[in-house]
């Protein structure tokens, strides 16, 4: 199993961006997939998770309202579309893929110790 992200970059504030993870090695559909962000001196935090049938969505406090997770199962990747970007968003965008149906909940309140594997990152950089 391989995870990539893809897609950061640097914007503004107010600014909107997607990252992508694109997946590889197994039946992705079957997988529940996480995004976490690591700032620097900064602890890993749950960002947004999506159910394996992709009916369950769940999100952090902090990005809910602006962001949206979504996948294609028939492109074995999830999106992240990040909307409103301030500076607080700057971090390194990571996800993450749990094979044994974990819930977007379950996911969020674990922080991703349920995750089976997990990708390099993507550096989203917001400037204000």
């Amino acid at each position: 199993v391989q995870l990539q992200a893809s897609g950061g970059g640097l914007v503004q504030a107010g600014d909107s961006l997607r990252v992508s993870c694109a997946a590889s090695g197994g039946t992705f559909s079957n997988w529940s997939v996480g995004w976490f962000r690591q700032a620097p001196g900064k602890e890993r935090e749950f960002v947004a998770a999506i159910s394996w049938r992709g009916g369950g969505t769940y999100y952090a406090n902090s990005v809910k309202g602006r962001f949206t997770i979504s996948r294609d199962n028939a492109k074995n990747t999830v999106y992240l579309q990040m909307d409103s970007l301030n500076p607080g968003d700057t971090a390194l965008y990571s996800c993450a893929a749990d094979l044994h149906k974990a819930t977007p909940l379950a996911i969020a309140r674990t922080n991703g110790a349920v995750m089976d594997y997990w990708g390099k990152g993507t550096q989203v950089t917001v400037s204000s």
